[in-house]
């Protein structure tokens, strides 16, 4: 049982890369953390495409991945009346994995013309924890120049790339590895790779 319970929301937009989103909901859930789950429509068609989903049925989508879990409140983009899109609702921060670049774009530029963008602005207004996990390659000078914006205003960009002192030896071992990262910047506890210096 999980004593110092926390409350997330995790943005999945559609950027390649939605196996990190789905790990990272999946290990907040295991941890007993609340998950305010927010996806754009791109998300919807790269779970199509990235993990062959009939996204045609979304609720039945979310319990195949998820489970039926109490702690998981999923939220359509123009739900503003969604706690998480004001400042006086009390939380623990926001992961948004993967990011796309027009998604970081707009948190850069404060305009949040939907749920998710409302809660990352929400979060930089009011100082609490954004983590954005930007997924694009190559990057120009204004993806760069985005990712300083929101770091300038607070946030933190933790890209998904994995690393390899771990040795992994499978596409999983290496989901885990990004999936980790943005754990520990969010502060849950995991044990999702093997960190330097331990035990191999």
């Amino acid at each position: 049982m999980n004593t110092d319970k926390k409350i997330f929301a995790v943005g999945i937009t559609g950027a390649s890369g939605a196996v990190y989103g789905v790990r990272v909901v999946q290990s907040l859930l295991r941890a007993e953390h609340t998950v305010h789950l927010l996806m754009t429509e791109a998300a919807w068609q790269v779970f199509y495409y990235e993990l062959g989903m009939d996204t045609t049925d979304r609720e039945n989508c979310l319990e195949e991945l998820f489970g039926k879990n109490d702690n998981l409140h999923f939220h359509t983009q123009q739900d503003f009346s969604a706690p998480i899109a004001s400042g006086s609702a009390k939380n623990d921060g926001m992961i948004i994995v993967p990011c796309s670049m027009g998604t970081l774009a707009k948190i850069a530029n404060g305009i949040s013309g939907n749920l998710l963008e409302r809660t990352a602005d929400v979060m930089l207004k009011e100082r609490r924890k954004l983590i954005i996990v930007p997924r694009e390659t190559p990057l120009h000078s204004v993806h760069l120049e985005n990712m300083k914006k929101v770091s300038d205003q607070g946030g933190q960009i933790v890209p998904a790339m994995p690393g390899f002192y771990h040795n992994p030896e499978t596409l999983d071992d290496l989901v885990n590895f990004v999936a980790g990262k943005v754990l520990d910047q969010a502060g849950v506890g995991h044990d999702l790779f093997k960190r330097w210096g331990e035990e191999r």
